[in-house]
C-alpha cells in the first residue's frame, strides 16, 4: 500500500498534538450515575434529622388530595396516556423510598439575616440534627450547607456560621462528614473568593481530624461578573480552578442574575432568554470537567390559597375550588420547568417546597420515558456495531454520540425512571458493561 509521508514526520506532529492538548479536560465517564437530580433548600432553623422523611410524607398527602389517580396528574401537567400510569406508580415509589437526593440547611436567603447569637445557636443546633441524622440512617444521599457570601458585608458572620457548623459536627461524630457533604457558596464574584474558601476548609481539616480535601464546595452563579468579568473573558474556568479541585458542582441562581440585568420582578423566570444564555455559557466552560451543573427553581410554590383555622369554620366550595386550581397552576409551571432545564441539558435542579417533589419526579419520568423507545433503538443499534457509524431511521449517528445515549440510561436508572433490567432488555448491555459507565470500554471490549 503506498504512502508519501516519512515516519519521522507523523512522529513530530504527535508530539506537537499532544502538548496543544495538555490542560484540555477529559470527558469523565460514568457522573451520571452519582448527580443527584435536585437539591432541596430549607432554612437551617427548620431542619430536623427526619427532614426528608417528613418532605416525602407531606408530597404524598398532597398527591392523594390534588390528584388522586394517574390520569388526573397526567391532566394537570401534560404527561400523555401511554406513560402516565407508569409515571405516577413510579413517582408515588420514589416519594415512599426517598423523596430527597440532596438537601441544603440554608443560611443565607431561605433563612435571612439575624442577630448573632441566634444564628450561632442555630448553626450548632442544626448541624446537632445532621449528627443524629447520620446515628439513625435518616439523611438522604447527598446533604449540605449554604453558607451567606464571603463579601465585604457578610464574610465574617459566614465564616463564623460554618466554623460552628462543622466544629460540632465533628465533635458529634468523631470527625466524619455525611456521605455527599458540600459547602454551597453563594454570589461568588471574583476567584479571590473561592480561594478563601479553600484556605478555610484546610484549616478546619488540619485543626478537626478530617482527611485532606475531604470538604468541597459549589459555587452559585448569580452575577454577572461570575459569567463574563470586566475584560469580557469568560470567568468560570478561572473560579472552578480557584477551588483546586473542590468544586462538585455550579448552580445557577436564576433570580439574582436576571434582577442584576435590570430585568423586572414580573419576567425573571427559567425560560427568561438571559438564563438560556447563562445555562449555555456555564455548560460551555465547563463542559468535560465533571463538575455537576444545577439550574435553578420555580419560585411560584404550590399552596394552598385558603386555609382552615383550628376550630373555624370548613372551607367554602369555591375556596377549596381556588386552592385546587392555584396548586395545579403551580405544578404545571414547575413541570414544565424542569422539563425546560432537562432538554437544555441540565439534569439537577433546586425544590422549595414540599409539594414540588411531585412534579420533579413526574417532569423527570415523563422525560426519561417518552425519549426511551427512540434512546433503546439506538444504543442498542451502537452495541451491536461496536461504535462504527450508524443510520436509525432518518438519524445519523457517530461513535460519540455512544456516551451521550448511555448518559440518558445512567440519569435515568438514577432518577427511577427505569430500571436496570429495562435498560438491559431494550439495549442489549450486561450489568456489568451498564454500571461501568463508559461506551468507549464497552466498545472496546465488544471488538477485541
Amino acid at each position: 500500500m503506498r504512502t508519501v509521508l516519512p515516519a519521522q514526520l507523523i512522529t513530530e506532529l504527535a508530539s506537537r498534538f499532544e502538548g496543544q492538548n495538555q490542560g484540555l479536560p477529559e470527558p469523565r465517564a460514568g457522573a451520571a450515575w452519582t448527580q443527584p437530580v435536585h437539591v432541596v433548600y430549607g432554612g437551617a432553623h427548620l431542619f430536623h434529622s427526619d427532614t426528608a422523611q417528613r418532605l416525602g410524607a407531606i408530597a404524598l398527602r398532597t398527591l392523594q388530595e390534588y390528584a388522586p389517580s394517574a390520569k388526573f396528574f397526567a391532566g394537570v401537567v401534560g404527561i400523555g396516556d401511554s406513560f402516565a400510569q407508569t409515571v405516577y406508580t413510579r413517582l408515588i415509589e420514589k416519594l415512599g423510598r426517598e423523596p430527597v437526593e440532596d438537601f441544603r440547611l440554608d443560611f443565607e436567603d431561605g433563612y435571612g439575616n439575624r442577630p448573632d447569637a441566634e444564628e450561632d445557636g442555630h448553626a450548632e443546633s442544626s448541624a446537632i440534627e445532621v449528627a443524629r441524622g447520620m446515628a439513625a440512617g435518616q439523611l438522604p444521599p447527598h446533604i449540605g450547607i449554604r453558607i451567606k457570601p464571603l463579601n465585604a458585608d457578610l464574610h465574617k458572620r459566614s465564616v463564623r456560621t460554618l466554623d460552628i457548623f462543622v466544629s460540632t459536627l465533628a465533635e458529634k461524630t468523631s470527625s466524619r462528614l455525611p456521605a455527599g457533604f458540600v459547602v454551597t457558596l453563594p454570589k461568588v464574584a471574583s476567584a479571590g473568593q473561592v480561594e478563601a474558601l479553600v484556605t478555610i476548609f484546610e484549616r478546619l481539616e488540619t485543626v478537626l481530624g478530617f482527611g485532606p480535601e475531604t470538604l468541597r464546595m459549589e459555587l452559585m452563579i448569580e452575577t454577572p461578573q461570575a459569567i463574563l468579568n470586566e475584560r469580557g473573558q469568560c470567568a468560570l474556568p478561572q473560579l472552578v480552578e480557584a477551588a483546586r479541585g473542590r468544586c462538585r458542582g455550579v448552580h445557577f441562581g436564576p433570580y439574582d442574575y436576571t434582577a442584576s440585568l435590570g430585568i423586572t420582578a414580573a419576567y425573571q423566570h427559567l425560560e427568561h432568554p438571559a438564563c438560556d444564555f447563562a445555562r449555555e455559557v456555564i455548560q460551555v466552560a465547563l463542559a468535560g470537567t465533571g463538575v455537576w451543573l444545577s439550574d435553578g427553581p420555580t419560585n411560584i410554590l404550590p399552596v394552598a390559597l385558603h386555609r382552615t383555622a383550628k376550630g373555624g369554620p370548613a372551607l367554602s366550595a369555591a375556596q377549596v375550588d381556588e386552592n385546587r386550581s392555584s396548586i395545579h397552576r403551580s405544578w404545571k409551571l414547575h413541570f414544565d420547568d424542569v422539563q425546560h432545564s432537562l432538554a437544555s441539558g441540565f439534569y439537577q435542579g433546586w425544590d422549595l417546597h414540599p409539594a414540588q417533589l411531585i412534579t420533579r419526579y413526574g417532569a423527570l419520568y415523563d422525560f426519561f420515558l417518552s425519549g426511551l423507545e427512540a434512546a433503546s433503538e439506538r444504543l442498542h443499534n451502537f452495541i451491536q456495531k461496536a461504535a462504527q457509524a450508524t443510520l436509525v431511521g432518518e438519524v445519523f449517528d457517530d461513535a460519540a454520540t455512544g456516551q451521550g445515549l448511555l448518559n440518558y440510561f445512567l440519569r435515568a436508572i438514577r432518577a427511577g425512571a427505569v430500571t436496570e433490567q429495562e435498560t438491559q432488555q431494550r439495549t442489549g448491555l450486561t450489568l456489568q458493561e451498564l454500571r461501568g459507565g463508559s461506551f468507549l470500554k464497552i466498545a472496546e471490549n465488544r471488538r477485541a
